[in-house]
């Protein structure tokens, strides 16, 4: 029975009834029935719970809740029951807007794609038409076919296609990217099947699974043998369909369970290192406000005591209600009671003391600053129109203290755009020095049907001596080795060739589409030397050899490992000269297998093709087999070129203070040249170069390294022309996957740490994807620095999501990098301007974000704290409590989030012409304790300004304390907002009309609320502005509060200025001379005496 033809299924192998989807829907083959997909997070009765839920994981709304509710309490009562909640009720509402938003157009797309037409041939009526459903209906086991053009609604097994042999074309780039075509199969022995015919067949397959790249499964039709199917059978939902009339397929994972929606998840959650570090000056704002609530306590407690005797007659302070008979005491609880009613009611008053208005702030800012990223031009890769991509808005301001950069070699820092430039055949270099032939290629044109020329799209250089020895030389034993290697060049890849229409009509282009670059550059090569690939289908290549037509039948197919590797001291020599060159490296080799040998191979691989458990080592095995014994013809080498400014931006980096270390998985002599190419490496560095292969050499190599880097990293004194200077040696690190083999995830992880950190460069080679991600984590592990990881692949992505801030190159290898970014850009250079220009930009903004509003809650509240003392502790708010809900909301909320969106410390130009001036995001100089323990000095100062000033001005008036509140509200707002505008770097008109605006709508408010006649402080404001005494005190009060300021700005600006102010003063003073320059030829053409003198 074919049953038993196999190994054993695995337990959990998926059984797939074609054409049967109820059968095939059983509980029995574990196989789920819709195909509808879902991407929105939320549903109308998921929604409240779910987002209250993720947004109170922040701590701060926690903390905000519980003060609403313990102000429900009468004795606790501070503010209003209802005003309690507003403050948190508008920050949950507005996020919960923007999540909702979100999440509409989110289930508005899945709509969409649920209800697009897809159609389905049933197998139980024969001659019956396809009939139409909506994606969603489609189920596991039911036949669909798909027209050229049209995307698969499901991962589907190709059954059958327009051409006679099988062969399908898609496009994946609604997959991965990737715009290059890549071939699949339907099998020979279903290909030529009515659909009638299918009816019966059992598929088995493996259970859904994230890899995109690979597929295992069997079919039966009827009795027969089991056929095998793997990655080249499947066909992916999401893919479109090329130069195919039309296929028909078996759909085996539907909805959720495709290859795609299992990977479609969305870049790492990450927070910003500013936003963790302002955690720590929240728990010391939270102790702060303890202290002063104690205080209160203590006071409360004293004043009670002291007035013990005289409570029942003292007013504002009723400890009995003689409103009732008898009397009874009246919201008192005795002395501790009120003492712990007198800590958590000032808590209540004190809670702006953490801003919860910072939060939304920070949002506001960081969408904005994302939005203008991607608006920049500079970052806009001109050839393909990729402009940055902002994928994590809660990290911007990270870009500006990145320590470690961690790059990729292939289409990171080169093009991956593959250029065949050498060869070596049979121990012959045909390299020797004599420029190759630009457009000269082999004299045979390819004729193909109808008498028309086919022409390859790609003119490769070639060499005179090897198409001499192609023409007349092809009966010599060297020019039979050279038959061979171009022919394996030409048939052993998985190009598929493509006419594409040229203005001449006798005339077709042959355009090679394949999933690899670098099979790309070699069937060109191969062409331009006169071994055109015509035509690929599943059964057979047709190659035009020298003008010659030849037809090779494909038997079986074992694709390409990086595990297997093959060597020969024929072609070693040339593949280091090559490497060195900085070229990508491939042996070309050859094996006759006799009858015996290949029926021997067929029946070996028939059997691992067809099983479901292991069959990728079991192939393996098969593969290393019959590759044992191979005849080496040769060698190539094809240049992967540096992508524009490369070198200008490592060296931009490094000046910046940024450490670039480059992990890339090729040889170590062609990542050497690389290096040097890029200017990673110069001749001036010193390179120590570990090559180990067991865990004691490898701790060996690094003891040693680490003594002589101790050395040479020692500072030396030389003597100059203008005297003594102290320069540092450059040291180099270069190390391979073997070596980290042994040493990551062990013991050794630290003196590799050591040994790393103290270089200047680091240059690690051969290494795994997953090796890369180690080398991150060594970092991320060990220091507070921040890390951040640039790639183009899928072998990427794991060192993507490792570090701090990862940043994807959306370039020729798809977009798996991009998926799994923070940030994605068309090229490597984009990264100088993104970190030493926006990054510092965002790091400064929201740094002085953080600082301005604890500086602006902690005054406020301070205003507060102070008023207790003057109230006999009574804990009474001295401003209205509209006013004090506004003051963050409305008041004074705007402007900081313009200065966190506009404002620029430094322009663009002065930025990148200068890459040191990105040193103070590495030395957290806009945002560290001493900065905050500053502002909290300059609060207090201010804050008994504004109290005690009004105080002064008016103690010998009548003035009552609610035209006191205005008093104070209109001063602290004032005051915030030109303590504000006082340190803006860079005015424009948004931030004019931004700062006037808000100044004029907060008086508009103030007077607006004074003139209700149910106010206390009725028609206050308007009574008080029209006496001199009221402005000349808010005079004193902005002056008296801002001098400290001032002074401190002024001596920092000219006795002590940092790189920033003298950046700042040579860009004043470049201006003038500009200025200068633009006024001269002016003034000399109106004034001609001028000019003659």
């Amino acid at each position: 029975m074919a049953s038993t033809a196999t190994a054993a299924d695995p337990q959990d192998a998926r059984l797939i009834f074609v054409g049967d989807p109820d059968r095939s829907a059983s509980h029995e083959s574990g196989v789920g029935a819709s195909n509808a997909i879902r991407t929105n997070k939320y549903t109308l009765l998921t929604f409240v719970p779910r987002n209250l839920f993720e947004q109170f994981r922040r701590v701060a709304y926690i903390y905000f809740l519980a003060l609403a509710l313990l102000n429900q309490i009468p004795q606790l009562t501070v503010f209003g029951r209802q005003t309690a909640f507003i403050p948190l009720g508008t920050v949950l509402v507005l996020t919960a807007i923007k999540d909702a938003y979100e999440d509409y157009q989110r289930h508005r797309s899945d709509t969409t794609e649920n209800n697009r037409p897809a159609a389905v041939i049933p197998v139980h009526r024969p001659q019956a038409t396809a009939t139409v459903k909506k994606w969603k209906e489609v189920r596991v086991g039911e036949l669909v076919r798909v027209e050229a053009n049209e995307t698969l609604p499901c991962d589907i097994v190709l059954l059958a296609t327009s051409d006679p042999t099988g062969a399908a074309y898609v496009q994946t780039i609604n997959l991965d990217g990737e715009s290059n075509l890549k071939t699949r199969y339907a099998k020979v022995q279903t290909a030529t099947l009515d659909p009638e015919a299918m009816a019966g067949a059992v598929l088995r397959c493996e259970p859904p699974d994230l890899n995109i790249y690979g597929f295992q499964a069997t079919i039966e039709l009827g009795d027969g043998p089991r056929i095998p199917l793997g990655p080249t059978n499947i066909a992916l939902r999401g893919c479109e369909i090329k130069n195919t009339s039309w296929v028909v397929g078996v759909a085996v994972y539907t909805g959720m369970e495709t290859k795609v929606m299992l990977n479609s998840s969305g870049a790492p959650s990450k927070r910003s290192r500013l936003e963790t570090r302002m955690n720590r000056e929240i728990i010391v704002l939270a102790v702060i406000m303890i202290v002063l609530c104690s205080v209160i306590a203590i006071c409360t407690g004293t004043w009670i005591h002291s007035n013990r005797d005289k409570l029942d007659t003292l007013p504002f302070y009723r400890k009995m209600d003689y409103s009732k008979v008898p009397p009874r005491v009246y919201l008192y609880n005795g002395l501790g009671l009120e003492m712990l009613f007198a800590f958590l009611k000032s808590i209540f008053s004190f809670q702006n003391f953490i801003p919860i208005s910072l939060y939304i702030s920070m949002e506001m800012s960081r969408l904005i600053q994302s939005f203008m990223m991607t608006q920049d031009k500079s970052m806009c890769h001109e050839a393909t129109g990729n402009k940055l991509q902002c994928r994590a808005l809660n990290i911007n301001e990270d870009l500006g203290q990145i320590k470690y950069v961690f790059s990729d070699k292939t289409g990171t820092l080169t093009e991956n755009k593959m250029v065949f430039q050498c060869t070596s055949i049979y121990g012959v270099d045909y390299n020797d020095g004599v420029p190759l032939s630009p457009g000269e290629i082999a004299p045979h044109p390819t004729i193909g049907v109808g008498g028309e020329v086919l022409r390859p799209k790609v003119i490769v250089d070639t060499d005179r001596k090897l198409l001499r020895l192609l023409e007349t030389g092809k009966d010599t034993e060297a020019g039979l080795h050279a038959l061979d290697f171009f022919l394996a060049l030409a048939t052993c890849n998985t190009i598929v060739p493509q006419l594409v229409d040229t203005s001449d009509p006798g005339v077709k282009l042959i355009d090679y589409q394949g999933e690899s670059p670098d099979e790309q550059a070699l069937v060109y090569a191969a062409a331009a030397y006169g071994f055109v690939l015509i035509e690929k289908t599943s059964g057979h290549i047709t190659v035009d050899v020298l003008g010659e037509r030849q037809r090779f039948e494909i038997l079986g197919l074992h694709e390409f490992d990086s595990d297997r590797k093959r060597m020969s001291a024929a072609t070693e020599m040339h593949l280091h000269a090559y490497s060195s060159l900085g070229l990508r490296t491939l042996v070309i080799g050859v094996r006759d297998l006799s009858g015996t040998e290949f029926e021997n191979w067929k029946v070996s691989y028939d059997k691992a093709s067809t099983s479901l458990a292991g069959r990728a080592d079991l192939l393996r095995d098969v593969s290393i087999k019959v590759e044992s014994g191979i005849r080496i013809l040769g060698a190539t080498g094809i240049e992967d070129k540096l992508q524009q400014g490369v070198p200008e931006a490592i060296e931009s980096l490094r000046e910046a203070g940024i450490k670039v270390w480059v992990l890339t998985g090729d040889k170590q002599e062609t990542a050497i040249s690389i290096g040097y190419s890029c200017k990673l490496l110069s001749d001036n560095m010193t390179k120590i170069i570990i090559n180990s292969h067991s865990k004691e050499s490898c701790k060996q190599s690094l003891e040693d390294a680490i003594s002589n880097c101790n050395q040479l990293t020692k500072l030396r004194t030389r003597t100059d022309e203008g005297g003594n200077d102290s320069a540092r040696v450059l040291v180099a690190l270069i190390i391979d996957g073997p070596t980290l083999f042994h040493i990551l995830e062990t013991e050794l992880e630290d003196e590799l740490y050591r040994l790393a950190t103290s270089c200047d460069v680091v240059l690690c080679c051969r290494v795994a994807p997953l090796q890369k991600a180690g080398v991150v984590a060594l970092i991320k592990k060990r220091t507070n620095e921040m890390t951040l990881s640039i790639g183009d692949g899928a072998n990427d992505v794991s060192m993507i999501q490792m570090a701090d801030v990862g940043i994807g190159i959306s370039g020729q290898e798809g977009r798996q990098a991009v998926m799994a970014s923070d940030f994605a850009m068309g090229q490597f250079r984009f990264l100088v301007p993104l970190l030493l220009v926006h990054g510092h930009w965002n790091y400064q903004r929201i740094g002085y974000m953080i600082l301005y509003n604890f500086y602006r809650n902690a005054v406020f509240v301070f205003m507060i704290y102070w008023y207790t003392f003057l109230s006999a502790v009574s804990l009474m708010n001295p401003f209205n409590e509209i006013n004090g809900l506004l003051f963050s909301a409305v008041y004074t909320a705007l402007p900081t989030v313009m200065v966190g969106i506009y404002d620029q410390e430094l322009s663009r130009r002065t930025l990148l012409a200068y890459p040191q001036l990105y040193g103070p995001g590495l030395r957290d100089e806009h945002y560290n304790r001493k900065l905050f323990i500053l502002i909290m000095m300059d609060s207090i100062w201010q804050s008994l300004v504004l109290v005690f000033v009004p105080f002064y001005f008016y103690s010998q008036s009548s003035l009552d304390e609610a035209s006191l509140g205005d008093i104070w509200i209109v001063s602290v707002v004032l005051l915030v907002n030109i303590h504000l505008a006082m340190d803006v770097f860079r005015w424009n008109w948004i931030l004019l009309v931004t700062f006037s605006g808000v100044t004029t709508i907060a008086m508009g408010c103030i007077i607006a609320i004074d003139a209700s006649p149910s106010a206390p402080s009725y028609w206050a404001i308007n009574n008080l502005m029209a006496t001199g005494l009221f402005w000349l005190c808010l005079i004193c009060v902005v002056v008296l509060a801002l001098l400290p300021r001032i002074v401190v700005k002024v001596f920092a600006a000219y006795i002590l200025p940092d790189d920033i102010q003298i950046a700042r003063e040579i860009e004043k003073f470049a201006k003038q001379d500009s200025d200068s320059a633009l006024e001269a030829p002016l003034q000399s053409s109106t004034d001609p005496q001028q000019e003659n003198t």
